[in-house]
């Protein structure tokens, strides 16, 4: 009992300060004490083992390796996350997370056991929101580009289970869900895009590109950004979509949001002009492009520069149908505009890099409109 306390103590101390994670895990045998613990029949004893390893290995890759490293551990976790007690189930999934932020683990022991198998289950049926909470974060971690759980967790059905999480009333629930669709969008055949998509359904993708979690708009945001590119994915999403991802960025332009908000719809704007064919949905859209050339004397930094880099994807030089796009665009006051912001020779617009041939984002774009 002593030692459940003493775990549960060091879980509390350690959980938010990095530095008393480092000391404590200077031991070399509070590891292993640790997952003697976990042996042991008492649900007190093994909840603050798996407690204390969540918090020792919160931040520090080293402490992670280690505690993966150890004989057993990882076959402790898998069991704990189909005990039958809710309190165990929580705590082994809460370990679970943090050690998932591992991206050489992930990659190796992760997929080695299949602790993915076991999460889906806890998804599936628990009906314990602080336990979806948990376990829906550590599935947006093995749902990362680089993870091998990603394929068999799509045969799995992985897509329809997030867009479920992704409509809940509960904010956490739909920022898990959201952000490992997002996780999972990243550079993704275009087959795991169009699932996705069908399964949240547009009206889904409208209600949360109108919430009012902040961290939920953003993270949706960051998924039609991943789905529209690279740019050979752009056309063909936007040939499926293009209609409802302009209306949901234009419905982001419009609304009462910060500076940071408002710049992912127009990196998603700057994807889609990237594209041979999508780049007409910007074009033909006299409303959107009035706000493109706002946004590029707008007073914030970020907006002018997302503007900016559209601009430049729009009237790249030698591509189909160029010439009128830069006629159209110069008609509207871009040039003038670009020469006024080459004029301010803000620091930030030009964002040199180190060799000599790099130029800044206004002469790129200006550089577009010689032949006009």
């Amino acid at each position: 009992m002593h030692r459940a306390i003493a775990a549960d103590t060091l879980a509390y101390l350690t959980e938010v300060d990095s530095n008393l994670q480092q000391v404590a895990a200077i031991s070399n045998q509070l590891v292993s004490a640790l997952v003697d613990l976990l042996k042991c029949p008492s649900v007190e004893a093994r909840r603050a083992a798996f407690r204390a390893f969540a918090s020792l290995a919160a931040n520090d890759e080293d402490i992670r390796k280690r505690i993966i490293d150890t004989k057993c551990l990882m076959d402790r976790v898998v069991d704990g996350l189909g005990d039958d007690n809710k309190e165990i189930r929580l705590a082994a999934v809460r370990c679970l997370h943090s050690l998932s932020r591992s991206v050489q683990q992930l990659r190796t022991t992760f997929q080695d056991h299949s602790v993915w198998r076991p999460l889906m289950v806890l998804l599936t049926d628990s009906p314990c929101t602080e336990l979806l909470t948990a376990a829906s974060s550590a599935l947006c971690n093995l749902l990362l580009e680089f993870s091998p759980a990603k394929e068999p967790m799509l045969q799995q059905g992985v897509v329809q289970l997030l867009a479920n999480l992704a409509s809940r009333s509960e904010p956490d629930l739909r920022l898990n869900g959201v952000w490992a669709l997002m996780n999972l969008a990243f550079r993704a055949e275009q087959r795991v895009k169009s699932q996705i998509i069908t399964a949240l359904g547009t009206d889904q993708v409208f209600r949360l590109l109108a919430d009012s979690d902040t961290k939920v708009l953003m993270k949706t945001l960051g998924l039609l950004r991943n789905l529209v590119s690279p740019r050979a994915h752009t056309d063909t999403m936007m040939a499926l979509h293009g209609p409802q991802v302009m209306q949901g960025v234009v419905l982001v332009l419009e609304g009462a949001h910060p500076p940071d908000v408002k710049e992912q719809a127009l990196c998603i704007l700057g994807n889609i002009a990237d594209g041979e064919r999508a780049r007409e949905h910007i074009m033909s859209n006299e409303d959107v492009l009035k706000k493109l050339v706002g946004y590029m004397t707008h007073p914030s930094v970020c907006l002018q520069e997302s503007a900016v880099f559209c601009i430049n994807n729009l009237t790249r030089r030698g591509e189909p149908g160029s010439i009128d796009r830069q006629a159209k665009l110069k008609e509207m006051g871009v040039v003038q505009i670009l020469q006024q912001l080459l004029s301010t020779a803000d620091p930030v617009l030009f964002n040199r890099e180190m060799n000599s041939d790099s130029i800044s984002r206004v002469k790129a774009a200006l550089t577009q409109f010689a032949d006009v």
